[in-house]
């Protein structure tokens, strides 16, 4: 494990190297492993039921946590900057890896703790599923007496306590924490493993708006928790979740995670009836997920007891679409009122008198210096005017000067349609999707298209599915500025353009020329160069695909249909 996990660790040594000052100063709550000691302090009446706690009171023997400090190095190369956590016998600490010049994340315990050997072997276990929706296990060794695991650490990204302190969540966003985590889920549990402690502190936000769990596995083995139905405990998780997030309460007596638990002998009671507005689908979707046998106030759903069964329903749902931004409209700005005040223009005001005429020797003076400066200022504006039109037909008769007008407005032109010679499919595993379908993408006709097959989980980079794209043949080599890409269906999509060598790339698109990435919710993709990039081959690859319903070629899930393709250049 020691050489696959270092292997792991050097996989990313592609990212940005940063300066260590930055690392320590990026640290912030939302990079904690989830393990606070708050968290211990959770009543039964918090917790979901179905999960087997370790027993409390004294510690047993060997679980004495490591006598460690900042500044103690672990391989030579993780240096330890802050602990954490330090409870039942071990300790987390947010490290610095000064070999990739990265934070990280760092659980220790004893090599003799009794937990010692189920934690490394849960954390060698989330190594190998190397899915991108989890925080990745780094490395997970045993030497020197210390048994340690290694995790990356997000500073950039926000815990889910944090999100839902502020309030309850839209429609919108708590749709997409529950399909991500559920689909994300279901995965885990595909290979066999289980979360047991999925609570709001386990789950990040990025910037971007995808959430990554952590701890997967990891967790529950520090704490040395159990369940006889694993796949029942994580979704009832996901449906605590979802129901935090709709009503910014908890779905159990007793306040857990910062949310106030439900009032005492009421039962669980639906989303929609705790706080008024809230998406009666996600409601009755929560309610299924939780431990009520499915039951609503209106409908008999049958209950979704694993994450399969909760990510199916979820892609069942009519699709939620984001807010959209409110218009404001241009302000109205103040008038000047008489008397210099402020203020909005009076409907009804007094007829204003004007001055009287200037009658006087002083007001005569004054009529003769304003005439003169009239006339003057005639007189300069007929020379400069009959100065620009002498210009104007010099200009005309000099060629040289009108060439040079001509090779101005050419430059002006900004870009015009490249026709597409051939095209073809194109997948790093080389499963394609429809390849007899490519033509339709560039055949100028209406109701056709190439459609993707439907994938039960979102495409995501080492994982089942990377991505998948078609490779475009202009005929010669061409100045390329922009892509038109009309698409099927609406949601998130992320396509990237790349500079291929050739109709089959001679490598992963990783190892070709990004010329330009856009993340599109809608059915109309523009993507831009920054700069004209010479190329006679462009590879369109899509790595992210928008959730879509049954139709009548394919079933409901991740997929994506493209109608047509232009290609601008100059």
């Amino acid at each position: 494990m020691a050489e696959r996990s270092t292997a792991a660790v050097d996989v990313a040594d592609s990212s940005d190297a940063q300066d260590e000052p930055s690392l320590t100063a990026k640290a912030d709550k939302a990079t904690a492993d989830g393990t606070e000691a708050g968290n211990t302090e959770e009543s039964s009446a918090g917790a979901p039921p179905g999960t087997e706690r370790a027993t409390g009171g004294k510690a047993p023997r060997g679980d004495r946590a490591p006598d460690l400090h900042s500044g103690h190095k672990l391989a030579g190369r993780y240096r330890l900057e802050e602990c954490v956590t330090r409870l039942e016998g071990f300790s987390s600490w947010r490290a610095v890896d000064e070999k990739l010049r990265r934070a990280v994340g760092v659980h220790l315990l004893p090599a003799e703790h009794p937990r010692a050997r189920t934690v490394l072997a849960a954390a060698r276990s989330a190594a190998l599923l190397g899915d991108p929706r989890f925080v990745q296990v780094l490395d997970a060794v045993e030497e020197n007496a210390l048994v340690y695991v290694v995790h990356e650490w997000l500073p950039d990204a926000t815990e889910l306590t944090s999100v839902l302190a502020s309030g309850p969540m839209a429609a919108f966003d708590a749709y997409q924490l529950v399909s991500q985590v559920s689909q994300a889920m279901a995965a885990a549990h595909r290979e066999g493993l289980s979360h047991l402690r999925l609570g709001p502190g386990c789950v990040l936000r990025t910037g971007s708006g995808q959430y990554r769990i952590r701890g997967l596995a990891v967790m529950a083995a520090l704490r040395g928790i159990t369940s006889d139905t694993p796949q029942r405990t994580d979704t009832e998780a996901i449906g605590a979740l979802l129901y935090a997030a709709l009503t910014q309460r908890w779905p159990y007596e007793g306040d857990a995670h910062g949310l106030a638990g439900l009032p005492k002998d009421v039962g669980l009671i639906p989303p929609d009836q705790v706080r008024a507005g809230v998406h009666r689908g996600l409601s009755q979707l929560a309610m299924r997920a939780l431990v009520n046998d499915g039951a609503t106030a209106s409908r008999q759903e049958p209950p979704c007891t694993t994450p399969e069964e909760l990510a199916k329903a979820v892609s069942a749902m009519p699709r939620i679409r984001p807010p959209e931004t409110p218009f404001s409209a241009t302000p109205a700005y103040p008038r000047l009122q008489a008397g210099g005040a402020y203020g909005p223009q009076a409907v009804h005001s007094a007829p204003v008198t004007p001055p009287p005429p200037l009658q006087s020797r002083t007001g005569t003076a004054i009529k003769w210096i304003v005439s003169s400066l009239l006339i003057a200022a005639l007189g300069l504006g007929s020379w400069q005017l009959a100065d620009t039109l002498l210009k104007h037909t010099d200009s005309e008769d000099d060629p040289q000067q009108s060439q040079l007008s001509d090779n101005e407005a050419k430059k002006k032109i900004t870009s015009h349609l490249l026709k597409i010679r051939n095209a073809q499919e194109y997948a790093t595993d080389g499963k394609l999707q429809h390849p007899e379908q490519v033509s339709n993408t560039y055949d100028k006709q209406n109701g056709t298209a190439w459609r993707s097959r439907s994938f039960k989980d979102q495409l995501a980079p080492n994982s089942y599915k990377d991505g998948v794209g078609i490779v475009y043949d202009l005929g010669k080599e061409e100045q390329v500025t922009k892509a038109e890409i009309d698409m099927l269906h609406d949601g998130g999509t992320t396509i990237a353009l790349y500079a291929s060598d050739g109709l089959t790339p001679s490598g992963p698109p990783s190892s070709l020329k990004k010329l330009s990435e856009v993340n599109e919710n809608g059915v109309n993709a523009q993507l831009s160069l920054k700069k004209p990039a010479n190329t006679r081959y462009v590879l369109v690859w899509i790595t992210a695909m928008p959730n879509a319903p049954k139709e009548e070629w394919s079933q409901a899930g991740h997929k994506q249909g493209i109608t047509e393709v232009r290609f601008r250049g100059r």
